[in-house]
């Protein structure tokens, strides 16, 4: 085959398009890896600002102990359920200028805490002095949040149901409402506490769409509310050498520790454990 020949202006307009398709593929490609840049920037902008904090941006700790006893179980615990997802509970009995909220993490600064449980209110008519702010400060950092009300046994739970509802917004990616139930009534049957229990729960219940989060500790659990609320979610305290809450029973949180000590907070915190991933947790959380 004859090669084909071309004239000078040919040529060169030949040239001049090879050499705008070469630039135009080099911008494409560039284009392309600034995106996978940008992408993979926002992918690891929480492990990145966690482990600044962690380094970089100092806290002034106060050096907290716990005994040899309860540092080894709290160590066995941690140890045993690495594949599992980490928070603590705060109230107002930590003081706001006692947390750093963007260094926080547990086992030897290696395992961060994805979410926070705070008090919010208490009974019929009170509310946590610090809930407001510690609430905002938990969302600006990124963690998964919720908010619990302490059930007072001898108290209305309708208007208890009301004041939980007045003081708190739950939003989307929140953790749904949570009750704490610790005590036994003086003044009702333990048959009128599972009433008035269900009754808090269908209000708020009805209110966010979704069953409430019950918190107890295990033999309190064990011994007056098993099997009154299937299906509902379960978080239970139990401080004891053990390695699950319960023995026998489904559950979703374990608060395994109140002498939590955690980088980035000066006074021992209530930690707890959700039983599962953190991809897990965030589908538990409200839409």
């Amino acid at each position: 085959m004859t090669p084909r020949k071309y004239t000078k202006k040919t040529a060169k307009k030949v040239h001049e398009n090879r050499r705008k398709n070469y630039f135009f593929r080099r911008k494409v490609i560039l284009a392309v890896l600034i995106l996978a840049l940008i992408g993979t920037g926002f992918y690891l902008k929480q492990s990145i600002s966690y482990y600044y904090a962690l380094y970089f941006n100092k806290f002034s700790h106060k050096k907290l102990h716990n005994s040899e006893i309860e540092t080894l179980r709290i160590q066995k615990i941690l140890s045993s359920n690495l594949d599992k997802t980490y928070g603590f509970d705060v109230s107002h009995y930590q003081n706001r200028e006692d947390i750093k909220w963007d260094s926080l993490s547990i086992g030897n600064k290696t395992i961060p805490l994805e979410f926070v449980v705070m008090r919010a209110t208490m009974g019929n008519r009170n509310a946590d002095k610090h809930f407001d702010e510690f609430w905002a400060k938990a969302q600006k950092h990124n963690l998964i949040r919720g908010a619990y009300h302490f059930y007072r046994a001898d108290e209305d739970p309708v208007i208890q149901a009301n004041n939980f509802l007045a003081n708190v917004k739950l939003e989307s990616g929140d953790l749904p409402p949570i009750l704490d139930i610790e005590k036994i009534p003086k003044r009702k049957t333990n048959k009128k506490l599972i009433e008035d229990l269900k009754v808090w729960c269908k209000i708020v219940e009805e209110t966010y769409g979704e069953k409430p989060i019950i918190y107890t500790y295990y033999h309190y659990y064990k011994d007056f509310l098993k099997g009154e609320f299937d299906g509902y979610p379960l978080w239970l305290a139990n401080y004891n050498d053990v390695p699950s809450p319960t023995p026998n029973d489904h559950w979703d949180f374990w608060q395994f520790t109140e002498n939590g000590i955690v980088h980035g907070i000066n006074t021992k915190v209530d930690l707890d454990i959700y039983n599962g991933s953190t991809w897990s947790l965030k589908r538990l959380t409200l839409d």
